[in-house]
C-alpha cells in the first residue's frame, strides 16, 4: 500500500530542502501538513500540489519575459 502522509523529514527529503525550510512552508500557508496526536505529518498531495504552484509559477514568468 502506497503511503498518504510523510514525516517532516521525509518530506524535506522529497523536496530536497531543510527541515527549517519546510517549516518556513508551513507557516506561509504554501505546503499544507495535519497534525496526528502531536505529530506533525505531509500529505503527498500538499507536496504535489506545491510543486505544481511552482511549475506555474515558472511559466508566468516565462510568459511574461516572452511578452
Amino acid at each position: 500500500m502506497t503511503r498518504l502522509l510523510l514525516t517532516v523529514p521525509e518530506a524535506a527529503e522529497a523536496l530536497a530542502i531543510s527541515r527549517s525550510k519546510l517549516y518556513e512552508l508551513f507557516a506561509a500557508g504554501l505546503v499544507r501538513s495535519v497534525r496526528i496526536d502531536g505529530s506533525r505529518r505531509v500529505p503527498i498531495e500538499a507536496l504535489e500540489t506545491y510543486i505544481a504552484h511552482l511549475l506555474s509559477q515558472e511559466e508566468e514568468a516565462a510568459d511574461a519575459k516572452a511578452s
